[in-house]
């Protein structure tokens, strides 16, 4: 258990925006064990630099331990001694499953020929990767932020293959906002000298676009903070040993090229660009009558929490779900001084959503 595992897809995934995309295969990892009719599977969504890699150290072939690894295990909020966990990594990531580093039919890598995908895509895969393990029907859905937009397209797609769903500081749709965010990102990316229209898989270890994608980086973290917990920790600081004055950074400059560098060594430029896009095309009412009349096809008993100082996605998109939502209780706000990772980081207070989605 929690090794990671495949599922070839052979027929072509017919593509939202157009084409399609032959011989796909999604990775994922799974704990715990199924029961006899596979009822008690629980599917776990990624957000969008994280993967199927919920629980556990890191291991080779995973960079990074697990991003959830407080709330699933035995014992735990999600209690692997009775639900089996599926996590797999979304279609277009860099974690195994399809995605523009991965071989295209004629041995190269996809690069700059993947094509667009829209989250519908993704989880319409996941749907095929469901029916390949046997399981009709998910005991629970649970996802945040760009998983949680998977999340709530799996309830309003398949309403009756969804039975009970936890909806994580994400939104009905992408706000102009968390767009223009993504647009100085998704510039870093494709002006780097590294980038080559998309197509730099095959070049030397070292000439990809991985300073544009430290940027991008650099610039998402900002908003998946706050700027109370930023002056809390480092104030105007210089970090040790430099003088901002000579060349030098402030402790908070230091910190964000942390992260930015870090990404840029675990993670492909071209999964960040197409997930990013995927995550720009959320739009739950698309073609559907608009999000209210889309929400209201979701039969799952639901759970919706926030984090009250998320300023990447606001409070109020998540009591819209709540409200609009037919089997949702009460928003569940989780107070945290870390803004929108807060989904991540306060396990104790996502645990007791959980619990009461479990329940």
């Amino acid at each position: 258990m929690g090794r990671r595992q495949f599922v070839g897809i052979a027929q072509p995934l017919e593509l939202e925006a157009g084409g399609t995309l032959p011989g796909i295969r999604l990775s994922y990892q799974s704990w715990g064990t199924p029961n006899a009719d596979r009822s008690n599977a629980v599917l776990v969504l990624h957000a969008l630099t994280g993967d199927s890699h919920v629980t556990g150290p890191v291991e080779p072939g995973h960079p990074s331990p697990g991003w959830w690894a407080e709330l699933i295990g035995p014992g735990r909020a999600v209690d692997t001694d009775r639900w089996w966990v599926i996590a797999p990594n979304v279609l277009g990531g860099c974690q195994g499953s399809t995605g523009p580093s991965s071989r295209a039919p004629d041995g190269r890598p996809w690069g700059s020929r993947f094509p667009f995908l829209t989250v519908r895509d993704q989880v319409a895969a996941e749907r095929i990767m469901a029916r390949a393990l046997g399981i009709e029907s998910w005991a629970a859905v649970l996802g945040g932020s760009m998983g949680g937009m998977r999340a709530l397209e799996w309830a309003v797609t398949w309403p009756d293959r969804v039975r009970t769903l936890l909806l994580l500081a994400t939104t009905a749709r992408a706000s102009a906002e968390q767009i223009a965010w993504t647009t100085p990102q998704l510039h870093a990316i494709r002006e780097d000298t590294g980038w080559h229209g998309g197509d730099y898989h095959d070049l030397p270890d070292g000439e990809g676009p991985h300073r544009g994608l430290a940027t991008a980086r650099r610039i998402a973290h900002i908003t998946y903070r706050t700027e109370n917990e930023l002056a809390t920790r480092f104030d105007r600081d210089p970090q040790d040993g430099e003088n901002p004055w000579h060349g030098g950074r402030f402790a908070v400059q230091s910190y964000v090229d942390h992260h930015g560098d870090k990404l840029a060594r675990r993670f492909d430029a071209g999964s960040y660009v197409t997930l990013t896009e995927a995550m720009n095309s959320h739009d739950i009412g698309r073609d559907r009558g608009g999000a209210v009349e889309a929400l209201s096809r979701i039969t799952a008993r639901t759970v919706v929490s926030g984090v009250d100082t998320d300023r990447l996605y606001p409070l109020y998109q998540q009591q819209e779900l709540a409200q609009r939502i037919p089997g949702s209780g009460p928003l569940h706000v989780v107070h945290s001084h870390y803004g929108h990772d807060g989904f991540l980081i306060e396990a104790k207070q996502v645990a007791e959503s959980i619990a009461d989605l479990l329940a």
